[in-house]
């Protein structure tokens, strides 16, 4: 339980998973299909973030025949030096592997 007091490792509460990525590397997906990449410099209890050098990368679904339901999905990159992520968003923070 979070409340109890003979808890003494350094991860209590699920934000205190993020207070580790701290100043590193993370991977963060996002509604509408958009993925980021960067390192994370910030964030709050409403999983606000502000991350930086991010590579967004957006998947882009084009249907290809009218008279057929074949989809093709391409990929949209943006690169970043800062950007603010509002924390209504985020699906899912993770730390990027290293390799």
């Amino acid at each position: 339980m979070a409340d109890d007091a003979s808890d003494t490792g350094p991860v209590s509460e699920p934000l205190d998973l993020v207070k580790l990525l701290l100043d590193e590397l993370v991977f963060v997906k996002l509604r509408g299909d958009r993925e980021l990449k960067g390192r994370l410099h910030a964030y709050d209890s409403h999983c606000n973030l502000v991350l930086g050098d991010v590579v967004e990368t957006i998947y882009v679904t084009e249907e290809e025949d009218e008279e057929d339901d074949n989809q093709e999905v391409r990929t949209v990159n943006r690169k970043s030096e800062m950007l603010f992520v509002r924390g209504d968003s985020v699906v899912l923070i993770s730390p990027v592997p290293s390799s």
